[in-house]
């Protein structure tokens, strides 16, 4: 499908708003003149804060213009513009644009004009207005090889080169004609029947782009494609969001509120190889990511950042849309590992406060339950002008949280998630930052817990209740044990009101510990945390004033000086006080998470659960991190479960200082026996691999510490399980 003129500058504006990125310039006496480009962007020297790696030229773009930017392997143009991904930029041969099917066949021309920029660039004009579905390909033909890319590209700076190449061969090619018409229909839907996915291969033309990985030198564009399907976070990308195509309009709605905002409990879990070492060392790196508020000063006075989401309904030009942006503070602790067991350790004060922050978008509510959408995650700088000025580029992800019995205006939006990125010298030349040598390559598993805020929230909703308990965390760089990660489940009894918030007698006996001495034996045990503990209100400062908006401290025994932080760490509740969430922080649990979820008398006895989480790993020889991404637990009766693996696996090879690409875990299906409490706890158990924790009172989401320490590899990790419909 391709809009008419005057709704193509709507979709542009539309595309604004939700992407961040491109837009257009609606002057006439602009459109109607030719234009006269500055020096393109290269995204080898234009790294910027708070935008996404895939640099953008299209910012003077008329509404229905495009422009055609080319990259080849270096392999095909060892003389051409080097850029980032091993990729040169040249100057095609020829482009041109047709109507395609599912069988990648040319069904017909498409009415166009072209002309060649002053830079030798290619734009290309729709006569009939910018195409918004997957049937419009650009096609460049360079030497004697074809490059591919869909024409709905949401910023308009069209990249033909092998990732949009995989996206036209691997999703188009894999429609099978009924789904390719099913998606087309979407595209083809009015206002008065809107689907609103007809705008997700937009964002996927432009999402693609953002990938931070690497074409080997030596390979052609076949080779590099081939290459491409063999990474498997950027495959499980793209068939997620071609799968999300399909969500039709009945099983698609939106929030109707207004705008709902959330206090978000962070874990990142991360393993990579770092380059900082030294020259000649390039060891394994675990790493530790949490939420933290960030203060900001300057000659007005202080200000704070809290982490957090917001989910906003709007309308622009008939069109209804949940849009959701983040914004997430993060500390940092890592620890690398060499082959002869030398430990590096680098604490938060080593890394500067950094941000995880998502740019604005469109997602679909599917089903009432699960809010899907495309993210693409934005750059950030640290030590700005500094002796080592970092650049973070991350990879984008595909979104699938829970959002409770409430879609009208949810209490919580649970997800779990899986993103590569890259840590970049960057040098300052001529005003810019240019990219310089590679310092990481890392690979997170995320989670997040996003508790809508409650403005006065109070305390007593949490008086006099039980709670079901479970933790994980990790310690590194301690003396002597430079590797610990302990999971725990157990409960929480809420006390009554005091004059410093409320006591908690925690029973948690069942912590798991799994560790690495200096000398490379791994270890596991069982210790106790069980005590008193203190909740109390963490006062938001916000521009109208300070509040209690359900942000908590957690403490040994009394809350901190105001501004202060707690012993344990801090967290936030919903508004009923049904669930909590803690960011760990501290010198004797380490960084991590701690969930607690309301008892309850019943148990599920069937049920689909889509599991989301992380597991941690480790052999004398070995790291391991694994991602939960599409596993199901389905409940098949009282007593059993069948749980199916999807997800992605990280390895480090410790003697070879190597850390492999991801690799998609196994769709094996495992047979558990399945046990029960009247208090909520539940256990899935497959030999020695158990899923332990506690189930909420709708019976909707269960939260399970992973465990297997029986095995040479030994596990611990926290996975989320919530209701398919």
């Amino acid at each position: 499908m391709r809009l008419p003129p005057n709704c193509a500058t709507a979709f542009i504006f539309l595309a604004f708003l939700l992407t961040g990125c491109g837009g257009s310039d609606a002057i006439d006496s602009i459109r109607n003149q030719p234009n006269s480009f500055p020096l393109a962007k290269n995204a080898l020297d234009d790294f910027s804060d708070n935008t996404t790696p895939d640099s953008s030229n299209a910012s003077r773009l008329a509404p229905d213009e495009v422009l055609i930017t080319v990259e080849v392997p270096a392999n095909l143009a060892p003389g051409g513009e080097e850029t980032r991904r091993n990729l040169r930029i040249v100057k095609p041969d020829r482009v041109r644009a047709y109507r395609t099917n599912s069988n990648l066949q040319e069904l017909s021309s498409v009415s166009t004009r072209q002309r060649i920029e002053d830079e030798g660039r290619v734009v290309i004009e729709f006569i009939d207005g910018l195409p918004i579905g997957p049937d419009i390909i650009i096609e460049a033909s360079v030497g004697g090889d074809n490059l591919r890319a869909l024409a709905s590209d949401s910023d308009r700076d069209i990249k033909v080169n092998p990732f949009s190449e995989y996206l036209v061969r691997e999703t188009l090619g894999n429609y099978t004609a009924g789904e390719f018409t099913q998606v087309m229909d979407c595209v083809n839907s009015t206002e008065e029947d809107l689907c609103l996915n007809k705008y997700v291969w937009s964002s996927l033309a432009d999402q693609v782009q953002d990938f931070e990985i690497d074409i080997p030198s030596n390979v052609g564009v076949s080779g590099a494609v081939d290459f491409l399907g063999q990474q498997a976070d950027f495959t499980h990308y793209v068939e997620s969001m071609a799968t999300y195509a399909l969500v039709d309009n009945q099983s698609s709605g939106k929030i109707t509120a207004q705008s709902v905002d959330y206090n978000s409990i962070f874990l990142g879990m991360e393993l990579g190889q770092s380059y900082l070492v030294s020259d000649t060392r390039t060891p394994g790196q675990w790493g530790v990511r949490i939420a933290t508020e960030k203060l900001l000063v300057d000659s007005n006075g202080t200000a704070y950042i809290y982490p957090g989401l917001t989910l906003t309904s709007f309308d622009v030009f008939n069109i209804n849309v949940t849009s959701l942006a983040s914004d997430v503070p993060y500390e940092r602790t890592t620890v690398a590992q060499t082959s002869t067991n030398d430990f590096y350790e680098r604490t938060s004060g080593y890394w500067d406060l950094n941000t995880q922050s998502t740019s604005p978008g469109a997602a679909t509510l599917k089903d009432g339950l699960r809010l899907l959408a495309g993210r693409s995650l934005y750059q950030s700088i640290t030590g700005q002008d500094s002796a080592l000025t970092i650049g973070w580029a991350r990879n984008p992800y595909y979104l699938d949280a829970y959002v409770g019995l409430n879609p009208e205006s949810p209490d919580r939006v649970l997800g779990g998630y899986f993103s590569a990125g890259k840590a970049i010298e960057l040098l300052r030349q001529n005003g810019q930052l240019k990219r310089n040598g590679i310092l990481e390559n890392h690979y997170v598993a995320a989670l997040e817990l996003n508790l809508a805020r409650s403005d006065g929230f109070d305390l007593g909703q949490l008086d006099g209740g039980d709670y079901n308990v479970v933790s994980f965390s990790a310690l590194l760089g301690t003396n002597g044990v430079p590797i610990r990660f302990e999971a725990g489940i157990g409960d929480w009894s809420v006390n009554g009101p005091t004059s410093e918030g409320r006591t908690v007698t925690q029973a948690l006996a069942d912590i798991l510990v799994v560790r690495r001495n200096e000398d490379g034996t791994v270890l596991n045990g069982v210790i106790d945390r069980s005590g008193l503990r203190n909740l109390s209100h963490r006062t938001a400062q916000l521009n109208s004033g300070d509040k209690n908006i359900g942000r908590l401290n957690l403490d040994l025994v009394s809350p901190p000086a105001t501004g202060g932080m707690p012993d344990l760490g801090v967290g936030a509740s919903t508004p009923d006080g049904s669930l909590l969430a803690f960011n760990l922080d501290n010198g004797t649990t380490g960084d991590g998470v701690l969930i607690a979820a309301r008892q309850t008398a019943t148990t599920p006895d069937s049920g689909t659960y889509r599991v989301q989480g992380v597991t941690t790993a480790m052999a004398f020889d070995s790291n391991r991190l694994s991602h939960y991404q599409d596993a199901t637990l389905t409940i098949t009766s009282t007593s059993s479960a069948d749980l199916i693996l999807s997800g992605l696996s990280v390895l480090h090879d410790v003697p070879n200082e190597n850390v492999q690409a991801p690799v998609a875990l196994s769709g094996n299906s495992l047979s558990m026996a399945y046990t029960a409490t009247g208090q909520g706890q539940v256990a899935f158990v497959s030999g020695d691999l158990r899923f332990e924790g506690f189930v909420t009172d709708d019976l909707d989401q269960m939260f399970l510490r992973v465990s297997n320490v029986a095995a040479a590899e030994k596990t611990l990790g926290l996975v989320m399980a919530t209701r398919l419909p």
